[in-house]
């Protein structure tokens, strides 16, 4: 896990680096599943399997220096043990050079044949160590965890409802870079093709406990109910938050979830009183140092979350278990007055940046009116807003049209920017860079704020010469 504070550098390439790993598809809604049939099917993942990879990974970082660290013979070497396993039984894999992480290496990806390939669920964890240590719990306990659950899919090889996709990520510990670099590089059908994205890092720490990401999404209610049947009582992972990788694919609104056990932070007397271990003490205390070896781990997490992985895999991905979509999911418009054509109604912001404009050179894209932020030639800020509320199990998407006129002649420097937010998610920066002589359509999912409620901003700054106009009409969030 990335240390706190955090400087998340999130990297974006021109095109996913991937071949053969069949991800240009379109896109299709997925329904929700059903758990209780998975949950009594899913396999049960021998923890003496998962130590294993453990014991090897410990082995690769002893002989290379006692790191694993993105960029080294560690790193490499475990990518390569990782590899050939999946190769054997018959997954196609993928190694993505990160050609922006601060140490260049490769991220690896396995798709396991079978499922839908326009509905995907794909699950996570970093394969780097930080440069102090072997990083056996962080995260290897992540990376075998998944390893073990890819072989035992692979062993089972039931009829699939969705496909399954793995990703062991480089350079997570310099800023979650791996794992953004190929986030950032799916295009719009890609992202709404993985329909949930599962993060494990650090799940086998030995003061631990049960933590899970967004513990009340739909995404996180298989994983839930699994240790909801075990009677642990699992809580949000706030110390996580924001610091391992499923950060980099909610802020381009794919939905996420994930187990953890804890890192610095210290265990309470209420989490000690209900799942054992020391109170007042790290989950970790061994976190980012050359202690972190195969000694750190409490096998008894660990089998825990290696079975609630496996149960999430047949709860959402192995034929037999899907049903219709819920009451609500019915494709309708969820923003008030969405092109504006009844002036400010339902929106608040900037007073004045809601008008009909197309005697001043900005006509609208559908109707008379529309909003036009910014266009001062100084420096100013503007913005405008609305809350909607997406209904639980449904997926969602946001589009508007947006013309960009600039007065600014660089073809390098973004100088007046429009940042659209979901909350306080980013979903994207324009800027005078994006300029163009028409309107262009935007869309971003907003699938992970299923089930909230959740403010759409789009908020415009204007430096002191050289106008940028950024001219919106036409919006819409709707369901599936």
């Amino acid at each position: 896990m990335l240390p706190r504070p955090a400087a998340l550098t999130l990297i974006v390439s021109a095109s996913l680096l991937l071949a053969g790993a069949g991800l240009a598809i379109p896109a299709a809604a997925a329904p929700p599943v059903t758990l209780t049939p998975a949950l009594a099917a899913a396999p049960d993942i021998a923890v003496a399997n998962v130590q294993a990879h453990l014991t090897q990974l410990n082995t690769i970082a002893s002989s290379n220096g006692g790191t694993r660290r993105s960029g080294t013979a560690g790193y490499t070497a475990s990518v390569a043990y990782i590899k050939g396993k999946l190769q054997a039984v018959g997954y196609t894999v993928a190694e993505q050079t990160c050609t922006s992480c601060t140490y260049r290496a490769n991220n690896l990806i396995a798709d396991w044949p079978g499922g839908p390939s326009d509905q995907i669920t794909m699950l996570g964890a970093h394969l780097d160590s930080v440069a102090a240590g072997p990083g056996i719990n962080d995260n290897g306990s992540g990376s075998a965890t998944l390893l073990e659950n890819a072989l035992v899919l692979a062993q089972q090889n039931p009829t699939m409802s969705r496909h399954v996709r793995f990703a062991w990520w480089a350079g997570e510990e310099q800023g979650l870079q791996g794992s953004a670099f190929y986030a950032n590089a799916l295009s719009t059908t890609q992202r709404s093709q993985i329909k949930a994205y599962y993060n494990f890092d650090m799940v086998g720490s030995p003061n631990g406990g049960y933590f899970i990401n967004h513990i009340t999404s739909t995404a996180a209610a298989p994983m839930k109910a699994y240790w909801d049947s075990l009677g642990l009582q699992p809580e949000e992972n706030t110390e996580g938050a924001g610091r391992s990788d499923d950060y980099s694919f909610e802020r381009v609104g794919i939905p996420t979830s994930g187990y953890a056990a804890g890192a610095s932070a210290r265990k309470t007397s209420a989490q000690a009183s209900k799942w054992g271990g020391t109170a007042n003490s790290a989950y970790d205390s061994c976190y980012h140092q050359a202690c972190d070896t195969t000694a750190n781990i409490n096998a008894t997490l660990l089998n825990r979350a290696a079975d609630g992985v496996a149960s999430t895999i047949w709860a959402t991905s192995v034929g037999g278990t899907t049903t219709p979509p819920p009451t609500g999911c019915t494709g309708s418009q969820l923003l008030t007055n969405p092109g504006f054509e009844s002036g400010a109604t339902g929106w608040t912001g900037t007073t004045g940046a809601i008008g009909q404009w197309s005697s001043q050179g900005q006509a609208a894209h559908g109707g008379t009116y529309s909003a036009w932020l910014l266009g001062y030639g100084s420096t100013h800020t503007e913005s405008i807003s609305q809350s909607v509320t997406i209904p639980a199990g449904c997926s969602a998407t946001l589009t508007f049209w947006v013309h960009v006129d600039s007065a600014e002649t660089t073809t390098t420097t973004a100088y007046d920017k429009l940042t659209v937010t979901a909350g306080s998610t980013t979903l994207a920066t324009l800027s005078n860079l994006n300029k163009a002589t028409g309107y262009t359509q935007k869309s971003y999912s907003l699938s992970a704020f299923a089930g909230q409620s959740v403010t759409l901003t789009w908020s415009g700054t204007e430096d002191s010469s050289l106008q940028t106009s950024f001219v919106l009409d036409d919006a819409a969030v709707t369901v599936s």
